[in-house]
């Protein structure tokens, strides 16, 4: 039975000072949450200062990042290592995301680096993959998804599921308040587990955690969170709250 996991993406939010209070909030709030696991990820300079506060709460909330380089150190100004997020308190680093895609030019190749440097260190990435809604009205979303798996995890060895979680996230729905409906999710999930299988075995492919994101709400947590092949939410905008991110963990259950 695979454990749901609830991730917050604050992408360019809150301050120093604000995130430790919506750490600090959700810790209390989150405290009797053992259905569900629950991750947050702040931006960069976020993390060590809610690092601190989830370690005074004594929270299991998990600590990601949003992004990483693959080299571990170098003349690569502006960015982050996996060991800096490691040494900041960091277990899971968002790799792939659209906007990282999209506006900054990611390929696939240079995802994949970062899987497998993240892979190496010890942190669990959470790979993004998702169409655009051009490709999926052109009926090319398999496509798609097929190309972004192989390419993003080639050479990618994983013998144990909890290693690595991929999140599919239609580009179409990612903050313009459309979600997919829920069998459109069911229907991508089952397709990329698929591919996982071709890639690692069944019985991995049938224990590696799929998440959702894209607008994902109190009000659509649940339709989506109870599909079988959905195993969590990767959320926006509405983690970006201490009541609509409780509303999302708490509605599927």
């Amino acid at each position: 039975m695979r454990k749901k996991l609830i991730a917050g993406n604050w992408k360019m939010h809150k301050t120093v000072p604000e995130a430790q209070t919506l750490a600090r909030q959700l810790a209390d709030r989150l405290s009797d949450v053992n259905f569900a696991d629950v991750a947050i990820c702040p931006p960069f300079v976020d993390l060590y200062p809610v690092s601190l506060i989830l370690r005074e709460k004594e929270s299991k909330i998990i600590l990601g990042a949003q992004n990483m380089h693959p080299e571990p150190k170098g003349a690569f100004t502006g960015e982050i290592s996996a060991e800096m997020l490691l040494s900041a308190g960091a277990k899971m680093v968002i790799l792939g995301h659209s906007e990282r895609r999209h506006i900054f030019g990611e390929t696939d190749g240079f995802i994949n680096a970062k899987v497998r440097r993240a892979l190496e260190v010890g942190l669990v990435p959470i790979l993004c993959i998702g169409e655009t809604l051009e490709q999926r009205k052109a009926g090319k979303t398999n496509d798609v998804l097929r190309e972004q798996i192989t390419k993003s995890l080639a050479g990618v060895q994983i013998d144990d599921p909890h290693k690595i979680i991929i999140a599919y996230e239609p580009v179409w729905a990612i903050g313009t308040g459309v979600n997919a409906t829920p069998e459109q999710a069911q229907e991508a999930h089952t397709f990329v587990r698929g591919l996982l299988a071709q890639l690692w075995g069944e019985q991995v492919a049938q224990e590696v955690r799929i998440l959702y994101g894209g607008s994902v709400k109190p009000a659509n947590a649940q339709s989506l969170l109870t599909q079988p092949d959905v195993d969590g939410a990767l959320v926006g905008g509405a983690s970006l709250d201490a009541d609509s991110f409780e509303g999302i963990i708490r509605s599927g259950f």
